[in-house]
């Protein structure tokens, strides 16, 4: 799932509701930088977290 992840999508992070909605601001190899409502801007391990993409619908 990750691989797709692009600037700009929107995820949560599965572990961490209470973080809000996330923006990607970069992914570099397995390193994902998210904007989050709550938290502010959190560096993921993408070998160890996977985001889930937010559908509006």
């Amino acid at each position: 799932m990750n691989d797709i992840l692009e600037p700009g999508m929107l995820v949560r992070h599965p572990d961490r509701p209470e973080w809000g909605l996330g923006q990607v601001q970069s992914k570099i190899g397995d390193r994902i930088t998210v904007n989050f409502e709550h938290a502010g801007k959190v560096v993921i391990d993408g070998r160890h977290v996977f985001l889930q993409l937010h559908s509006d619908t």
